[in-house]
């Protein structure tokens, strides 16, 4: 995709959706560079940390599924009839 940041820095002004699963997908790396700056993980911090990486993919895969559907609005727009 051409210019995807410019595309990215739009979505950010004029997609909530996209806004609020950026947030929450920063809100998780945060929480993971937590845990992963910790010497040793407890069974439960260890659950944690999977689950988190897990979600942050969830997030990704959405938030490149609305660049993919903006992208292709641009420029394959669909013929008005």
């Amino acid at each position: 995709m051409p210019d995807t940041q410019g595309l990215k820095e739009h979505l950010l002004q004029a997609d909530p959706e996209y806004r609020a699963l950026l947030t929450q997908h920063h809100e998780l790396e945060d929480r993971l560079n937590q845990l992963l700056s910790r010497p040793f993980l407890s069974d439960t911090e260890q659950v944690e940390e999977v689950t988190i990486k897990k979600r942050k993919l969830q997030l990704k895969d959405r938030m490149e599924d609305i660049l993919r559907r903006h992208h292709d609005a641009v420029h394959h727009p669909t013929p008005q009839h």
